[in-house]
């Protein structure tokens, strides 16, 4: 038997992800879910039951966890801020991986590096930084990833995002001054997988190589899947007056140094198709 691996999550975009790749990294892992069991999840789990994460932690004795749950809202504190914690408490001995966002800042700065400080605006951010300084408090020598909007398999939040708008399904606009850098998801899953087979402590950038609009990689969807990007509604945040974080571009230099995944830009992995 090999090492074995925790994926809370493991039924979600990004867990599915870890959980396939884990087998060609040397893991033998386990996939958690909270409302429906997948091939890839088959340990229900609620993050926000303190004891339970303690229970399947006991029960399944990983090597290593990768923290990539989230709450099925948002705005669900307790998922994302005490659940992070949660996991920070249970794992201990543990090698830990926890999967954070670049949301935790404004985006007044523009750039940031790991030792930039969260300032977040609104909810979520707020959320993923108080996990963020949960488990670095319980965990010094977990690794705190932080990364930016995941695509590249069709499944990601901004791939539907995108489709959806151009069928007319939801209403809205992707801002053309709404800065991120996208990650592929096989490569977030990857690096996430060779930091819980290292001892990297501390935080580390994890993002796509390009900084690119939320408006101008819709366009890039759009292209790929054959669909027609003049349909896609264009908005500005500054225009609106929203407060929302605009500029969010992680410097990715120390994981760029650290890592042996490469860290693709969206417009080499979008262009390219899905995989």
């Amino acid at each position: 038997m090999g090492r074995v691996l925790l994926v809370t999550g493991g039924s979600g975009s990004l867990g599915r992800r870890v959980m396939a790749r884990a087998a060609a990294a040397g893991w033998d892992a386990v996939g958690t879910y909270v409302s429906a069991a997948c091939a890839t999840a088959t340990v229900r789990l609620d993050i926000r039951d303190r004891d339970a994460v303690r229970r399947v932690v006991a029960a399944v004795r990983p090597d290593a966890i990768v923290h990539a749950a989230a709450g099925r809202d948002r705005n669900d504190w307790a998922a994302t801020a005490d659940g992070a914690a949660h996991v920070a408490l249970a794992a201990a001995g543990v090698r830990l991986v926890h999967v954070s966002s670049d949301a935790v800042f404004s985006g007044r700065l523009g750039e940031y590096g790991e030792d930039a400080v969260p300032d977040p605006v609104y909810a979520y951010g707020a959320a993923k930084a108080a996990a963020e300084t949960a488990v670095r408090a319980v965990d010094p020598s977990a690794a705190v990833v932080r990364t930016s909007l995941i695509l590249g398999d069709g499944n990601g939040a901004h791939e539907i995002l995108t489709r959806d708008l151009i069928a007319g399904r939801v209403r809205g606009a992707l801002f053309t001054d709404e800065i991120r850098k996208p990650v592929h998801v096989d490569d977030l899953a990857d690096a996430l997988l060779e930091l819980a087979a290292g001892d990297y402590a501390g935080v580390l950038n994890v993002a796509g190589a390009d900084a690119v609009s939320r408006y101008d990689l819709g366009v890039l969807v759009a292209r790929r899947d054959g669909l027609d990007e003049t349909a896609i509604p264009a908005g500005s945040l500054a225009a609106l007056g929203l407060a929302r974080p605009a500029d969010l571009r992680l410097r990715t230099g120390r994981a760029r140094a650290l890592l042996s995944v490469r860290l693709r830009g969206a417009t080499e992995f979008v262009r390219s198709g899905r995989g």
